[in-house]
């Protein structure tokens, strides 16, 4: 097999690091909750919570998920589809199609409205049995999808 660490990847969709971004928010809404409730209880001087807290929550919404966005990539091969992910811990997962079972295509709400899908490739096998390569354009999706099933109904023919 021929050697996929120099190959590039191809990156997810822009719209992808806004839908992380409002989940992010989302994820830090209840520490400026309880950092407006320390204010108003006037613990200690004015803005001795607020101050680090928002500051904080804006850093880690602002910069995390385009981290996380641009340590995301995919790779579709003939017969193979790699996804790279992970800012600490990196993962590079190679799924062969001929070890493809089913194949989903998954959107939630904010996905939906940024036109976005996550594609789920299931395999067989019991470890890593499930690769997810979320922040697809939802048309991408569902042409990776057929091209999946096709490569699969070719083997099987």
């Amino acid at each position: 097999m021929e050697n996929t660490d120099d190959d590039a990847l191809t990156p997810l969709h822009p719209s992808h690091v806004t839908v992380l971004r409002i989940v992010t928010g989302l994820a830090t809404l209840p520490f400026v909750i309880v950092a407006l409730v320390l204010e108003v209880r006037a613990f200690l001087f004015p803005g001795a919570f607020m101050v680090p807290v928002v500051l904080g929550a804006l850093f880690i919404v602002l910069r995390v998920p385009l981290r996380r966005y641009a340590a995301r990539g995919y790779q579709m091969g003939e017969d193979r589809l790699r996804v790279v992910k992970g800012l600490l811990f990196r993962s590079d997962t190679v799924v062969p199609f001929g070890r493809v079972q089913h194949i989903d295509v998954d959107q939630g709400p904010l996905e939906r409205a940024y036109g976005l899908a996550t594609l789920t490739v299931h395999t067989a096998g019991t470890h890593n049995a499930s690769v997810t390569l979320p922040g697809l354009g939802h048309g991408d999706a569902m042409a990776m999808r057929e091209a999946i099933r096709a490569h699969i109904r070719r083997d099987t023919m």
